[in-house]
């Protein structure tokens, strides 16, 4: 592990390793000037409330004003929160995220009257509008998305005063994401090396990779000790956080917030039983795997800090920058020429932002907009882990590259259901490399051991997020007070569920969720876990070279938002109404833990 004594200042890391924002804006000024621009043509929208019953022609004219305004909002905002990201103590682009979230609120209380207008037309009048106006027949899947759940629209007054306190009734997540990334103080810690290293986000998940069990005991001690005494505060926010999705789902007339939530993206809520279904049902296959990491690291006790370091020992693979760029390309070549080419504006017209600097967004994400290039956030440590997150992330944005290259911004986006598929079909893809590349048994333990501990961490550790997610709002929605104890306690609980005999049940992991972000998200984690499962699928298909599987995964990638996601997967090859692709993904995993076991009777 190299020597980290400090994280560097944002302005002391080379242009080249950072993302290249100026071809959003050239400059502060330029954004804003168009923030003034926009602001104003905010009452431009307002002007047309009342009259979609008018005409054709003033409907038409209504739904692509409305698309407009989205779409420029969405460019100022990008840039806003890719800069407060890359220094989230720096109060300009803080002061700048949080305007460009304000004038997001101002355009949805200004265009919050569409849809229930839109669902008061007659359906003959609405009919007679795709007759007369051929312009609108490309809308026409999207207008049918937004009255297909049209007894969940309030009124217009109702929905503006909505949309108007959104800024409020968000405020809970804003004030975890500033306390949890800007104003949180990590101590010091004792490196590899004896020498004391900088705690942080990034910086911990290296130190549970490390072979000195002092060293990632410590790291883990001193970071929940860290989140134990905020406990209280983070209980509040993400209180606060659930009773906005429970409020917002019973206005609306929905039976719960996860209805609600996946309603938006027509899922059925079976999708999400089904998977907290099926994962529990082969956590005997997560306690098999857990046994074995305590056999084979000779271990009296195994702990939870003792579950991300390789079982093999000291890497066997690890890779600087430049030689995951190199494995990038070998791994995903299988994928062909056009998906090449979008690697390589990645990699050569600066959409990656590299390097962990002081104040930097902890994690990685690929973000950006119908205008702007798909940008990837990393905070990269060589690593055979970060070179997965580069596949990751990199399938998210040649999603979003390929989505807003084929389709019209209407539809130019694609539904978060689909988005971790793309991703971690990648990962698949990159594994299967890996081993056909790898004949060290040593250095394929390594790879099989980095898969497995990837399942558990997509697939495992994500239900099991899903899983609390859904205890919390339903506890909420019965009136149980999610206090810091509460929390905790359950969270230990189901810690222990999903971890089995095999692994202690250190005290301080029940503080762990006050440190997930995705708590936040609205039912969003559940879709890593089915997400992964269908990028198994996929990648199998493709790997074995299935007659018509590499054309069906490109239209997969091109579709965005043309169609309902089951729909878009169906196409793609993938039922995901019914638990066989999760079956199939648990068998992968029993395949892959026998040939761990195999790689390490022979090293």
């Amino acid at each position: 592990m190299p020597r980290k004594k400090g994280l560097p200042l944002r302005e002391e890391i080379p242009e080249e390793k950072t993302w290249d924002l100026t071809v959003i804006y050239r400059s502060d000024e330029k954004w804003e000037e168009d923030f003034k621009q926009i602001k104003d043509s905010v009452e431009k929208v307002k002007a047309y409330q009342g009259k979609l019953n008018n005409d054709s022609s003033t409907f038409l004219e209504a739904l692509k004003e409305i698309l407009q305004l989205s779409r420029k909002v969405s460019g100022l905002y990008v840039y806003a929160h890719l800069k407060n990201d890359q220094d989230t103590g720096n109060s300009t682009y803080q002061a700048m995220n949080d305007r460009a979230r304000y004038l997001a609120v101002l355009s949805q209380e200004a265009t919050s009257w569409f849809e229930p207008e839109l669902i008061a037309l007659p359906d003959e009048t609405l009919n007679s509008y795709f007759e007369e106006q051929i312009e609108l027949i490309q809308y026409k899947h999207y207008i049918t998305q937004l009255t297909a759940n049209k007894e969940h629209i309030l009124s217009a007054e109702m929905e503006s005063l909505l949309a108007g306190a959104s800024d409020i009734l968000t405020s809970s997540s804003q004030t975890f994401s500033v306390l949890n990334n800007a104003d949180l103080t990590f101590p010091m810690v004792k490196g590899e090396d004896g020498e004391e290293v900088q705690l942080s986000h990034g910086m911990y998940g290296e130190l549970l990779k490390s072979t000195d069990r002092e060293v990632r005991k410590d790291a883990f001690l001193n970071m929940y000790d860290v989140y134990e005494s905020f406990k209280n505060t983070f209980a509040s926010t993400l209180s606060a956080n659930v009773k906005h999705h429970n409020y917002q789902a019973k206005v609306h007339h929905y039976q719960t917030a996860r209805e609600s939530a996946l309603s938006a993206n027509h899922i059925p809520e079976t999708v999400h039983d089904t998977l907290v279904e099926v994962v529990n049902e082969h956590l005997p296959l997560l306690h098999r795997y857990m046994k074995l990491r305590k056999q084979v690291l000779e271990l009296e006790e195994l702990h939870m800090y003792d579950l991300y370091t390789p079982i093999t020992g000291e890497a066997s693979l690890t890779f600087t920058y430049d030689e995951a760029k190199e494995k990038t390309l070998q791994g995903l070549d299988i994928l062909g020429p056009e998906y090449k080419d979008v690697l390589n504006q990645a990699f050569n017209s600066r959409w990656i932002d590299i390097v962990e600097n002081k104040g930097k967004r902890s994690g990685a994400y690929s973000s950006g907009m119908y205008d702007t290039n798909p940008y990837i956030l990393l905070n990269w440590h060589d690593s055979l882990n970060h070179l997965y997150t580069l596949v990751h992330e990199l399938g998210h944005s040649a999603h979003s590259y390929f989505t807003r290259k084929n389709q019209p911004y209407v539809y130019g986006n694609y539904s978060i259901f689909l988005a971790e598929i793309a991703s971690t079909t990648n990962e698949n893809l990159l594994t299967d490399h890996l081993l056909e590349t790898t004949t060290d048994p040593k250095a394929r333990a390594y790879v099989l051991n980095h898969y497995l501990d990837g399942f558990k961490g997509t697939v495992f550790r994500q239900t099991q997020f899903a899983e609390f997610e859904h205890f919390m709002h339903e506890e909420s929605r019965k009136g149980k007070p999610l206090t810091a104890d509460y929390l905790s306690e359950s969270y230990r609980k189901l810690n222990s569920k999903y971890y089995g005999e095999s692994v202690e049940e250190d005290d301080v992991i029940q503080y762990e969720w006050a440190r997930i972000p995705h708590f936040y998200y609205n039912y969003y984690v559940y879709q890593y876990s089915t997400g992964f499962c269908a990028a198994t699928a996929l990648a199998d298909k493709i790997s074995n070279g299935e007659e018509g599987a590499l054309d069906k995964y490109l239209s997969y990638l091109k579709a965005g938002s043309s169609d309902y996601p089951i729909e878009v997967m169906k196409k793609a090859g993938v039922d995901m109404t019914n638990k066989d692709y999760l079956e199939r993904a648990m068998k992968v995993f029993e395949q892959r833990l026998d040939e761990l076991e195999e790689a390490l009777s022979s090293i």
